[in-house]
């Protein structure tokens, strides 16, 4: 089969189209026909292998998964004897944070794994984006944050792949939001439901008088200490990147009550529950998918290129 293969750590020419072999389902596996994938930060982080974690990981010397990928969506080809859940022909979306896999015609996933099936009105790539920052998002503001109706939010970041979704789910919960963006995407992150917008460009949103229950931090560019002010006696600070900084102030903070400083791996602990959750979101309309480019299978190095800018709006999908 064709993919895009990495043998080694490095810039984005380490991604390398080529062939290799197509995988054989297991017992409880589905061989999945991929359609569509998304290039991501941490996809672009895995091919470095950077921060270091993630040689230990997943290979300390070379990657140990040569196709990359985390999520993906695709059709279900073949399934193995004891798979209960999908059958052959099944439209399906979902992610491989263990073993990736998606950079290639075809993967192999035991469908346990967060795997749902895709609604009939959704298409691939729209299936794919929604599922790349929407799932982040979801188990910050569900799980970590338990967000409220009618709680103040302010996310930071909100026009990129996990802030223009953190922008619907909030919407979703009954929050009202605060966005932090460029002002190139203010209408955007409106149109998507932003109560108030900030540009970072031209005011520094750490000033802001205004006090919220929840500050998400969608890129991790700001800190804790930052944005301590911002937060209700009893708000909570959300960070998506595992700096030492968070882990730290994640550690000071869980004692007794008052202002929290919250991390989550939200890649690891992915279920096939939250990708269904969000399946039915999308099914009924209320979570809508943000493309910003498009780029082929053969094009994956130009597209960490452009990932790696961090200028992207919403999701960089790969068609297969």
């Amino acid at each position: 089969m064709k993919a895009m293969i990495c043998t080694s750590y490095g810039s984005p020419e380490v991604l390398q189209f080529g062939e290799t072999s197509k995988p054989t389902p297991k017992a409880n596996e589905l061989l999945i026909r991929v359609q569509a994938a998304c290039v991501t930060p941490s996809d672009c982080a895995f091919r470095k292998g950077d921060p270091f974690i993630i040689k230990l990981m997943y290979g300390l010397r070379r990657p140990k998964f040569q196709v990359l990928g985390v999520e993906f969506a695709g059709t279900v080809e073949a399934i193995g004897p004891t798979v209960q859940r999908f059958k052959v022909g099944d439209q399906v979306f979902g992610m491989s944070p263990k073993s990736f896999g998606s950079y290639g015609e075809y993967m192999c996933l035991a469908e346990d794994q967060p795997i749902a099936k895709q609604p009939s009105n959704v298409s691939a790539a729209e299936a794919v984006a929604i599922c790349d920052g929407a799932s982040t998002s979801l188990l910050f503001l569900r799980d970590v944050a338990k967000l409220q109706a009618d709680q103040q939010i302010l996310i930071n970041g909100a026009s990129g792949a996990v802030g223009i979704y953190a922008v619907q789910l909030a919407k979703y919960y009954g929050a009202k939001v605060t966005a932090v963006c460029s002002a190139a995407n203010h209408e955007l992150v409106k149109q998507y439901g932003a109560d108030q917008v900030i540009d970072y460009t031209s005011s520094d949103f750490t000033q802001s008088q205004q006090r919220y229950d929840v500050v998400f931090d969608a890129i991790g560019k700001s800190s804790y200490g930052r944005c301590k002010q911002l937060l209700t006696p009893n708000g909570i600070y959300l960070m998506t990147v595992p700096t030492l900084g968070i882990m730290l102030n994640m550690l000071w903070t869980s004692f007794g009550k008052g202002k929290k400083a919250k991390f989550a791996a939200t890649g690891l602990n992915q279920t096939p529950a939250n990708i269904e959750f969000l399946a039915e979101l999308m099914g009924a309309g209320k979570l809508n998918a943000v493309i910003d480019r498009r780029y082929h299978l053969a094009d994956l190095a130009e597209a960490h290129r452009y990932v790696e800018t961090g200028r992207k709006k919403g999701n960089v999908v790969i068609e297969v």
